[in-house]
């Protein structure tokens, strides 16, 4: 039998590096993988062009996907997922002590449908009480998204570097970006590990950053497909997470971001399993539903492959 040949481009994680040396696959599919940096041009491509049959997809990029029906369907395999207390800053002299303080003033963040932005601003709203809409949200680059409409606080910068803007005044703070180490630019949370705990400690909530997607037609064409891709990548997660937990309790593991995220969530940092996670992509889309990113807002199973 002819085995499927897939497009594929995802990121070198620990979790996906058995599959890209090709030690664990399928003897149905054979996967040639592409290796494109920054990472976030694979989003763009497979939005612009499904230039994949199987490609990494950043979350808030998929659900805004979905809106304009673009011919891709995402995959319960959840690549990357992080934190986002830590990336909040802002401009010394701005006048901004806490997060509430942020009202009225203009913020900058990479692009208005940047997966860590829209976590970022629901984090605010929902867990600090920031009014979101009384922000003028400035953005640094364009949307992978070409169709996509900013909301009227939105605002284009002509300058393409965060920091730049802190630094002349054009924003008062960003959100999704860490400090430089400029004695100007300061954290907004002085304790952002501490509150990270705390807020999966309430209600959790583990952020999703990056999912898998396939094209609509292969999947059609192959019913068989989504099941086998899902059963490649729990295996190597299986393995993977093995490994990881050995090294992480001798303190010796390679990831250092995913043993920071054991400390929070325990021995699974990498969790596939989709109804542990529905509440996780419920509340994302709720975000993007009230940041104005999609009008409607789909239930968790009209997203995923399941």
């Amino acid at each position: 039998m002819t085995k499927l040949v897939l497009n594929t481009a995802i990121a070198n994680y620990g979790h996906t590096a058995e599959i890209k040396k090709g030690n664990i696959g399928s003897n149905r599919f054979e996967m040639e993988h592409n290796d494109i940096n920054p990472v976030p041009m694979i989003f763009r491509r497979m939005v612009r062009n499904l230039e994949f049959d199987v490609a990494e997809m950043a979350l808030a990029t998929y659900i805004c996907s979905k809106h304009y029906q673009k011919k891709f369907t995402a995959l319960p395999i959840f690549l990357t997922r992080g934190f986002y207390h830590t990336n909040m800053i802002y401009r010394k002299g701005a006048e901004i002590i806490n997060p509430k303080d942020l009202e009225g003033k203009r913020v900058g963040v990479r692009s208005y449908t940047f997966t860590p932005g829209v976590w970022s601003r629901g984090i605010l709203g929902s867990y600090h009480g920031v009014d979101l809409n009384s922000i003028t949200w400035v953005i640094a680059g364009d949307e992978h998204i070409e169709e996509f409409e900013y909301p009227e606080n939105v605002l284009r910068s002509p300058t393409s570097d965060l920091y730049e803007m802190l630094s002349n005044g054009e924003v008062d703070a960003v959100i999704a970006a860490p400090t430089n180490g400029s004695s100007e630019i300061l954290p907004l949370f002085t304790n952002p590990e501490s509150l990270d705990k705390e807020w999966y400690s309430q209600n959790h909530i583990y952020p999703i950053s990056h999912v898998l997607v396939v094209k609509d037609e292969l999947l059609d064409n192959n019913p068989w497909l989504g099941q086998e891709l899902v059963d490649v990548f729990h295996k190597a997660r299986s393995g993977y997470l093995e490994t990881f937990n050995k090294n992480n309790s001798q303190q010796d593991s390679a990831d250092h971001s995913q043993m920071e995220f054991a400390k929070i969530v325990g021995e699974n940092p990498v969790n596939y399993n989709f109804s542990e996670t529905r509440e996780v992509v419920s509340t994302f889309v709720g975000y993007n539903l009230e940041q104005k990113l999609i009008p409607v807002a789909p239930s968790p199973e009209e997203l995923f492959y399941l």
